[in-house]
C-alpha cells in the first residue's frame, strides 16, 4: 500500500490530520505524524489507538516506535 493511499484512508476513516513527516528518502521506513483534536483527552487517546489498530491491520508493516503526546 503506497503511502499516499494509507494517509488518505486514516484521514478519510477517522478525521483526523496525517502526514508523512519523515523518512520521505528511505525505501523500507515510514514515519508519519497524526494529529487529532478533542476536547478530551481520553478521546483523543482512544482514536489514536483506533488508528494504531487500522495501520497494523491494513498493512504488513511494523510498528517499531509511538509516541504520544496529549496537551
Amino acid at each position: 500500500m503506497i503511502i499516499q493511499s494509507l494517509c488518505a484512508k486514516i484521514r478519510n476513516k477517522f478525521n483526523v490530520s496525517v502526514a508523512e513527516v519523515d523518512e520521505q528518502n528511505t525505501h523500507r521506513t515510514i514515519v508519519i505524524g497524526i494529529a487529532c483534536v478533542s476536547e478530551s483527552g481520553g478521546y483523543a487517546a482512544g482514536v489514536t489507538d483506533k488508528v494504531i489498530s487500522f495501520i497494523e491491520s491494513a498493512t504488513q508493516a511494523e510498528i517499531t516506535e509511538i509516541q504520544k503526546e496529549i496537551i
